[in-house]
């Protein structure tokens, strides 16, 4: 069986008072999280999470902490919240319906130091299959985010040469 993983690496800090409490909760789960200087540096070693387990008191908290504030995630996570069982302590959280790159552009567009975020990942496996490698970047705007996948550039670089990606001359 093979294993694959995307780590990734997210630029520059995002300052811990940019973040909502929520915010700051979630990504430091989906991602391992690093003090440095005035804020936190997010990377994962084998792939960002999108299934969390999280306290029910600390997520309630968070969430009502972070009212006030505009952000996405608050909505969804409320949502999630109203369908766990009440007397559950643990919160299973699926994100595969929203994406971390849009609780950062939350954040994006809320901090007066951060003009965009980028996210860097590489795709790897622990054989050598074909689908196995390659990587991502991503930059994240108040108003965008937009990414390519090195498989993007390569189809582009063969557009460039008037090859299609089967390897044959494109069509006129």
């Amino acid at each position: 069986m093979a294993d694959y993983y995307s780590p990734t690496v997210i630029q520059p800090t995002i300052p811990i008072a940019d973040m909502t409490p929520l915010e700051r909760l979630l990504l430091s789960h989906i991602f391992d999280a690093e003090p440095h200087g005035d804020g936190l540096y997010f990377h994962a070693w084998e792939r960002p999470a999108d299934l969390l387990v999280l306290n029910r008191a600390e997520l309630q908290s968070a969430l009502a902490a972070s009212q006030a504030f505009s952000s996405s995630i608050n909505t969804y996570v409320a949502e999630r919240m109203s369908q766990a069982p009440p007397g559950e302590h643990m919160i299973d959280l699926d994100l595969s319906g929203t994406s971390w790159e849009f609780i950062v552009q939350d954040i994006v567009r809320r901090s007066p130091t951060l003009c965009h975020v980028t996210a860097v990942t590489s795709f790897t496996c622990s054989k050598m299959r074909p689908d196995g490698f390659g990587g991502m970047a991503v930059l994240i705007t108040a108003d965008a985010v937009i990414g390519k996948s090195t498989n993007d550039i390569i189809e582009e670089f063969l557009h460039g040469a008037g090859l299609s990606p089967a390897g044959d001359a494109a069509e006129p």
